[in-house]
């Protein structure tokens, strides 16, 4: 049996590239296509993977300056030859899903979400573009025609996994399709409960808009408490004055994975105030024995069990957060029940579940 994985790119790490890693550990004779690659990442997180890149990875700018060919994105997945395989698994939140296979051949997507761009967070999206009010038209009309696009590839996909109970009601909104919900999966041996805590808060991500960690900084400098920020973003700059000035704050920039788990292990906690369709990074610091404080919508709502792991507060504001803050000084914090709860994410369980869905759906296909 021959099986494929198409990812949508690889120019970064995230959480749809964890999920990658674990299917390449399940699938390791599959290759990957993707619309393009950063050496380094493959380099330090898929050394041993055989990788079919789309045109766009060999076009002037397409590693770095990527989002240019976003026009171009539908037609090259599209142009992937995957007529040999018997199984196509896409790793998706935008174009990966779209390939073209077969009818005899089965493709499984799993769907992190509708590509938020398009979708739920369109407005948004044009709005935060540092681009004058002329540009931005046009950027909408070309997202009108991706988003025709976008729907009928998903028509394509067999069968949908998905990480959360928010990204299964997306797809059902905005695909008409259901789906299976398997939780992304954290290996649990990579975090470890630290017999010392240090006095800091601790958040990180990708530095954009959407994350909201300009209310992180906004409830620190009115708190006074100790704050470090992992990441680096396009909203870097931005955020940096925030905090300009308040030396509670701290911006540690990119960090490596050992350093990230370090890091939650001695926090006092770790602080999500975006609504994520999951969200791995809490836990992970869960993982490490650390409560979350985290905002009650989306994937919070399935991994933080509110007083007992974490608080989960109302409003996307830095006064609910310090609120929130008050709260957790009065909860009883028990790392290892922290951890034990985190258990139920672990990259065992992903792999078993993963494994069972695709059996029993690949046999039904095939029958």
């Amino acid at each position: 049996m021959k099986i494929a994985l198409v990812h949508d790119h690889l120019a970064q790490m995230g959480g749809a590239e964890k999920v990658l890693q674990v299917l390449c550990e399940m699938f390791p004779s599959a290759p990957v296509y993707t619309l393009l690659y950063n050496e380094e990442n493959i380099k330090k997180n898929f050394p041993n993977i055989y990788l079919e890149p789309s045109i766009i990875h060999k076009l002037p700018g397409g590693k770095k300056h990527y989002k240019w060919y976003m026009p171009l994105m539908p037609m090259a997945v599209e142009f992937f030859d995957l007529s040999d395989y018997d199984i196509v698994i896409s790793d998706s939140s935008s174009f990966a899903k779209g390939v073209i296979t077969k009818p005899e051949t089965f493709h499984l997507c799993y769907c992190h979400t509708p590509t938020r761009y398009l979708w739920s967070d369109t407005h948004q999206y044009i709005n935060d573009l540092s681009y004058n009010k002329y540009f931005k038209k046009i950027i909408s009309l070309v997202l009108n025609y991706i988003r025709m696009w976008d729907r009928l590839a998903s028509d394509r996909v067999d069968k949908y996994l998905t990480n959360s109970k928010t990204s299964l009601k997306r797809i059902k909104k905005y695909y008409q399709k259901d789906a299976k919900i398997i939780y992304p999966s954290i290996n649990m041996e990579d975090f470890k409960i630290s017999d010392i805590l240090e006095d800091y808060y601790l958040a990180g991500c990708r530095l954009v808009p959407y994350k909201r960690l300009d209310i992180v900084i906004e409830a620190f400098k009115k708190n006074g408490l100790k704050l470090k920020i992992f990441g680096d973003g396009i909203d870097e700059e931005r955020l940096k004055n925030l905090a300009k000035d308040y030396k509670n704050i701290e911006f540690l920039g990119r960090v490596s994975d050992e350093e990230k788990s370090i890091l939650y292990s001695k926090c006092i906690a770790f602080i999500n105030p975006q609504i994520e369709d999951f969200g791995i990074t809490p836990v992970e610091a869960m993982a490490s024995g650390r409560p979350v404080i985290a905002q009650k919508k989306g994937g919070s709502l399935e991994s933080v069990v509110e007083n007992e792991t974490g608080i989960l507060f109302d409003k996307e504001s830095a006064e609910d957060i310090n609120l929130a803050i008050q709260k957790l000084e009065k909860m009883q914090i028990n790392p290892e029940k922290i951890r034990k709860h985190a258990r139920k994410f672990s990259k065992e369980n992903f792999k078993k579940q993963f494994l069972e869905y695709l059996d029993t759906e690949y046999k039904k296909f095939t029958r």
